[in-house]
């Protein structure tokens, strides 16, 4: 029996993915310097997940995620109490939880970190929805502080010149903006090294995902929501291409040695939407018990999926076009050839959507997307109902009834 459970311990810490333990040693050291940045005479901008933050960084501002906050929110299971405050307080429940648990905690100093520290400005882009304006909007009156909105206009097909120009432009008054609130110059040669770094960073990142290509998967989609982090919070630093790094020779490593994150992969999956961050360890479970591994999304993918837009020689303006483009701020059609190229890709044998009471953009138009999916592609797709980080809105029992109805189309 003793040599039974010692052989089962040998081959879970087998799967584990060693690097996990130096993210989140960098990802405390990110919220511990952002919380003591008066002290480091720092200035500490809000930022939505999708905005520019090259600039920010060239203008040595500590960039804050308020949406990578909503993320830990969710997955401490902290989102449903801080939900039903900034309820209380009169805001509708049908409106985004990120949003919601944010403004919450702004009153209440709540949330795995106790808030997060108080901005000096805030930058908002709405190429992910149009909910951040009235968020950052709130959140400007409540600190009182400067507010920045670099609007995208929607992708209905390609991008127009006339549509380029009008974000370019808006680039330049975005680093007028900064050098207002900095008091200083903006230092074009530290954004262009910052630029470069990004650019390297979701390269790294995109070869990373990658590799879950190789059959069996190295890791599943549900590794790649956590390691999603440094993509968001800190592209444009050394810091992300050392760990991304690392985590590529790790999953080039595992892929010789035959080690997948499902051990007997047979079905082969693709995830659509935010992750449900309170359920990921169950979810992962579940779809392992049937020999699933969801190899690829097209959450994580986000944050790479437009680098080849970015123009190393002309980056202000190529960035601005990249950063209009990403996955959300274009049309159905376009979504459906992201997903269509990332089946072919990644070899999937079905698609998982997450119908997500929080986020609108991604969840308008699930239905017409499945039809295509199945229609065009002959994919069969399950769509689950939840929300990303209010639990409140997560059924346990329909979930796993709904899992194992789907799971059994591929025995």
């Amino acid at each position: 029996m003793a040599n039974q459970r010692a052989e089962d311990h040998a081959a879970q810490e087998r799967l584990k993915i060693k690097s996990t333990g130096l993210m989140k040693k960098i990802m405390k050291r990110y919220y511990f310097q952002a919380k003591m940045a008066h002290w480091l005479r720092k200035k500490v901008a809000w930022i939505t997940s999708g905005g520019p933050v090259e600039p920010l960084l060239a203008m040595n501002v500590i960039p804050i995620y308020p949406e990578n906050h909503g993320a830990m929110i969710g997955a401490t299971k902290m989102g449903g109490a801080l939900c039903e405050t900034s309820e209380a307080m009169g805001y509708s429940r049908d409106l985004c939880s990120y949003a919601r648990a944010d403004i919450a905690c702004s009153i209440v100093k709540g949330g795995p970190i106790g808030g997060l520290p108080r901005p000096d400005f805030l930058v908002c882009c709405n190429n992910i929805c149009g909910t951040v304006i009235k968020w950052y909007e709130i959140q400007a009156r409540f600190y009182q502080v400067p507010l920045f909105i670099f609007d995208t206009p929607f992708n209905h097909a390609e991008m127009s010149p006339a549509a380029k120009r009008y974000v370019q432009r808006q680039m330049q008054e975005y680093i007028e903006f900064l050098e207002r609130v900095c008091r200083k110059k903006f230092n074009e040669a530290k954004f262009q090294e910052v630029g470069l770094r990004s650019i390297q960073a979701q390269r790294l990142w995109q070869q990373v995902l990658d590799c879950c290509a190789h059959q069996p998967a190295p890791m599943s989609a549900f590794d790649a929501f956590f390691h999603l982090a440094l993509i968001v919070t800190l592209r444009g630093t050394k810091v992300v291409i050392d760990y991304y790094s690392q985590l590529l020779d790790e999953m080039r490593q595992r892929i010789e040695q035959n080690i997948s994150a499902v051990p007997n992969e047979k079905v082969r999956l693709l995830w659509d939407n935010i992750p449900i961050w309170y359920r990921t360890r169950w979810l992962s479970d579940k779809f392992s018990q049937h020999n699933a591994c969801l190899v690829a999304d097209t959450y994580t993918s986000a944050w790479s999926g437009v680098v080849h837009l970015i123009d190393e020689n002309h980056l202000l303006d190529s960035m601005a076009v990249a950063y209009s483009s990403i996955h959300l701020n274009v049309s159905i059609d376009q979504m459906f050839q992201k997903i269509a190229a990332l089946a072919q890709k990644y070899h999937v044998d079905g698609v998982v959507m997450h119908s997500n009471r929080s986020c609108k953009p991604y969840s308008f138009g699930q239905y017409d997307l499945q039809n295509m999916i199945t229609q065009r592609l002959n994919l069969p797709v399950l769509i689950i109902e939840a929300d990303m980080a209010d639990e409140r809105n997560f059924s346990e029992s329909q979930i796993e009834t709904r899992i194992d109805a789907f799971m059994e189309i591929f025995e």
